[in-house]
């Protein structure tokens, strides 16, 4: 029988919802359960693909191509399990699909309504696909209150008398926060938060209580007390050096034994924490350090946070820390600001992604300055390509290289795709098309070539990874960049897009145009991001 673990979040966001569904499941993974994890999204919009980095973080990519929020991401670097996109959807989606079937006749001149039509659409994407999975974790996002989330609530409250008896638990994450002036945790929040949910018709079983210190024994009675949960099920959830400290600090709490006995099993097998644990030891006892410019756009971190992780993972792998120095693309544009005193420290260089004009030119004078001074360099998607039209530029003499992305150029080194394949179908997009979920997306096969740098780092020929782009390397200055010196070493399978470039002569300078950050896991690094961190180390040695 499957069974469903929904957590909910109250008192603020961005508690860590997302995290504590990905560890929760590492820790029934390491019991030995088979795990499933997906992510309810009541904002409006269909996907978060046209959302702004700066104010929703990164768009986590699947490889059959759903734009998907970044707790997915969570989801895959925690449990090793790829994400699909039957795994995310929104309230966009829901009132999409049902609009579509209402115009179409499909309710027979029927109301259409909240209840049961939106919440049954819920109820039937929770319940698709579960067959053979042993717990199926459902996070909601936002807070319990919500006006746009109230129909995901009414739905699980409907679910939980719909599924058989001890098939369905519920874990609200809350916080407990630290008054100075008083010198105690307040349990009001929580308190009224459970109320809330309450007043849904939802019974928390568990609370997983965020606090920087532990909990007294009297809050913890007074949280089970006015809560109405049992005083075991009140679960510690501290701050930890890392986050993939989460998992064992979870298991020492309790988290994983009380899901287990709220649906009545207390008989499981002991959990392996032995991959947690070797990761976590790695990351506090690292061979020294290494620092990396990221030299990006969006001021939000979370804007990167799959590229964060991907960069600590190479770290792990090499048994180096790395710190990461936060450059802003814009500052290396103007003039009074020298390039030498943002970049000189870095150990290596990485471009990431982006969309749009501002700081493309910055991102630029990065690769250049990483080309001339012989720095590892690594340009992901708009890193790939700003470091092709410096190679353009610096190297073959085409002084009106640019992207058509930015402008008219005299020559668009980089322009907008306008076909491929994909399977066996060819896709075909227009400049004024929607912006929504028309790119290149999802998991595409490349060729390298035998003898190139990258098919080394990859020990093979033939990968597959991860896109999201809708401007290309333009074929027709590949001969003249070429000879130049910069390789393009790995490319579709019909040969009409560029994959990888790579510099000849230099110590590590590698562009891809896909996303390897997405594919990254803590205990299986990326090995493009441990090559690029190894060649940083070295180049630390060297200076």
């Amino acid at each position: 029988m499957t069974r469903y673990i929904f957590i909910t979040g109250g008192v603020v966001s961005s508690l860590g919802k997302g995290l504590a569904s990905a560890a929760l499941a590492a820790l029934l993974q390491a019991r030995g359960y088979s795990v499933r994890l997906r992510k309810l999204d009541p904002y409006l919009n269909v996907d978060p693909g046209t959302m702004s980095p700066s104010q929703h973080g990164e768009v986590f990519v699947t490889d059959d191509g759903a734009e998907t929020d970044l707790d997915l991401g969570h989801y895959e670097r925690f449990t090793g399990i790829a994400a699909r996109r039957s795994d995310n959807i929104t309230t966009g989606r829901i009132y999409l699909d049902i609009l579509t079937r209402e115009r179409r006749g499909d309710f027979l001149g029927g109301t259409v309504q909240v209840v049961p039509h939106v919440t049954g659409a819920i109820k039937e994407f929770v319940l698709s696909g579960n067959e053979g999975i042993d717990f199926v974790l459902v996070e909601v996002g936002g807070t319990v209150g919500d006006i746009e989330g109230q129909p995901f609530f009414e739905a699980l409250r409907q679910l939980g008398n719909d599924l058989p008896r001890r098939a369905a638990v519920y874990v609200h994450l809350t916080l407990l926060p630290y008054i100075p002036t008083a010198g105690e945790l307040k349990t009001k929040p929580t308190q009224h938060s459970v109320k809330e949910l309450r007043s849904i018709g939802i019974q928390p079983d568990i609370l997983l209580c965020r606090t920087d210190r532990e909990i007294p024994e009297q809050e913890r009675r007074k949280l089970g007390l006015f809560c109405n949960v049992r005083e075991t099920a009140v679960i510690e959830a501290r701050d930890v050096a890392s986050i993939y400290d989460v998992p064992r600090a979870y298991h020492e709490a309790g988290l994983d034994r009380e899901v287990l006995s709220a649906f009545g099993i207390d008989q499981a097998p002991r959990p392996d924490m032995s991959r947690w644990d070797a990761v976590s030891e790695r990351i506090r006892n690292p061979d020294g350090e290494v620092v990396v410019a990221v030299v990006g756009k969006y001021p939000l971190k979370d804007a990167y946070k799959s590229l964060i992780e991907a960069i600590g993972h190479g770290g792990i792998a090499n048994r180096k820390k790395v710190r990461i120095d936060w450059v802003d693309a814009e500052l290396l544009e103007q003039e009074s600001h020298d390039l030498t005193t943002h970049l000189s420290r870095a150990d290596g260089i990485l471009v990431p992604g982006g969309f749009g004009k501002r700081g493309a030119e910055g991102k630029v004078l990065a690769a250049r300055f990483a080309r001339e001074r012989h720095v590892p360099y690594f340009g992901i998607c708009l890193g790939m390509q700003m470091a092709v039209v410096e190679a353009a530029r610096g190297l073959a003499g085409v002084s009106g290289a640019g992207s058509s992305e930015f402008g008219a150029y005299d020559d668009p080194v980089v322009g907008l795709m306008r076909e491929w394949v994909k399977g066996n179908d060819t896709q075909m997009r227009g400049a004024q098309d929607d912006l929504g979920g028309t790119m290149r997306l999802g998991a595409y096969q490349a060729m390298l070539r035998p003898d190139s740098h990258v098919a080394r780092i990859y020990d093979a020929i033939e990968i597959s990874e991860r896109h999201r782009h809708r401007y290309e390397v333009n074929t027709r200055y590949m001969d003249r960049l070429e000879d130049a010196g910069l390789t393009f070493s790995g490319m579709s399978p019909d040969g009409r897009l560029p994959e990888t470039v790579e510099l000849r002569g230099h110590p590590w300078f590698v562009g891809v145009q896909y996303h390897p950050e997405l594919k990254s896991r803590p205990f299986d690094p990326h090995p493009l991001f441990k090559s690029f961190i190894a060649a940083s180390v070295e180049r630390s040695r060297l200076v």
